[in-house]
């Protein structure tokens, strides 16, 4: 069960760390073309899914941060998932030691905010855990509307880069509130 440090609450929005009753909201997010055209492009099986859900919950455990579900906070519905994590990726420069922010969102949440909202909530828990720590994300060149939301969360590019050998940009965001 999440620890009251871990759950945030925005206006429109719930965020938890990931409990084993998520699964079925994060496979039906994760197997839809429109949620991954921009995350390797090939929908995940639910084999993959349920790494990527044990991966969030290692995340917790072993480093003390990790992704949360977002819930609309009135209705209760699965809208995505925020949050960070230190995926060793193979990626020139290094993001290691570095936390790195991501976020995916259903599709009929896509376009009304809730992926700043829940970033920026996000950044908040962040900016309290490590008050002197900067944050990094990569995004795919052609995910305009991600790139949107990390500059307004205060995000600048860093570098472009690939990732398996694919375009890809690299930001970062210097300690501090945004």
């Amino acid at each position: 069960m999440p620890s009251p440090s871990t759950l945030l609450e925005t206006d429109r929005l719930t965020m938890h760390p990931h409990v084993r009753g998520d699964f079925d909201d994060s496979y039906t997010m994760w197997s839809d073309p429109e949620v991954i055209r921009f995350i390797g492009g090939q929908p995940f099986s639910r084999e993959e899914v349920w790494a990527r859900l044990l991966r969030y919950a290692g995340h917790w455990a072993l480093m003390g941060f990790g992704y949360w579900v977002v819930r609309d906070r009135h209705s209760g519905r699965f809208l995505g998932e925020v949050g960070f994590a230190d995926f060793r990726r193979q990626i020139e420069p290094s993001l290691e030691g570095t936390p790195e922010i991501g976020w995916a969102l259903i599709p009929a949440a896509h376009g009304r905010g809730y992926a700043t909202e829940a970033v920026r909530a996000a950044l908040r828990w962040a900016d309290a855990q490590w008050p002197a720590a900067d944050t990094a994300c990569i995004i795919a060149p052609d995910n305009t509307a991600s790139l949107r939301v990390a500059q307004k969360c205060g995000y600048v590019e860093w570098v472009r880069t690939s990732y398996k050998g694919k375009p890809t940009l690299q930001f970062r965001r210097m300690a501090g509130p945004a």
